[in-house]
């Protein structure tokens, strides 16, 4: 998944470097167009502040214990993922062109799925679903979707008028970033893979 994931981020990549010679490639991924530093700035810190309500929550919650545990490997995949799942939602899952009111239920709407995806109310185990109703799941699966309404702000906000996914991708990283930060630091890595 990760040498998938860096093929297709070399080819977005590729497509935002013809942007800036200003050769752009008519067949471009969505968002491989630049924007400014504040936009990138402002998304960053958003992801923080999320991070951090995140974070808070758990402790209140009494759930900063119930923690997954995860590898080294596991926070490649998620730098990576990062990438994809900003391209394929916030760059594809989202109805532009057709008013704020199309645009803003289609941001909605796919947040709450980006948020399902994630395995936090669910698990596949033994070739049975599982489902996991319980207050950290809710919660989890809350943060997702919070998260996600924010990439999509970041993407679609008058602060990047060239639509840029770039924004979203930092935003993205650095809060995937910030937990796998947080794990480590609360002895929630269990080593390489």
């Amino acid at each position: 998944m990760i040498a998938v994931a860096a093929v297709i981020l070399h080819i977005w990549w590729g497509d935002l470097r013809a942007h800036y010679s200003g050769k752009p490639n008519a067949r471009a991924f969505p968002g491989a167009v630049p924007c400014s530093r504040q936009s990138v700035l402002l998304a960053v810190a958003g992801a923080l502040f999320l991070l951090a309500l995140e974070t808070g929550g758990e402790v209140v919650l009494g759930l900063d214990g119930q923690q997954g545990t995860v590898t080294i490997l596991w926070s490649g995949y998620t730098l990576m993922a990062a990438f994809v799942e900003e391209l394929t939602f916030r760059g594809y899952l989202v109805v532009a062109g057709r008013g704020r009111t199309w645009l803003w239920a289609s941001i909605v709407a796919f947040s709450l799925l980006f948020a399902l995806c994630h395995p936090f109310l669910w698990s596949w185990e033994e070739g049975r679903l599982l489902t996991h109703f319980t207050t950290k799941g809710w919660f989890s699966t809350a943060t997702v979707f919070l998260c996600s309404l924010w990439f999509y702000t970041v993407r679609f906000f008058p602060m990047n008028p060239e639509r840029s996914l770039i924004p979203c991708i930092a935003a993205h990283l650095t809060k995937n970033l910030g937990v796998f930060a947080l794990k480590a630091s609360f002895g929630f890595v269990s080593g390489w893979y």
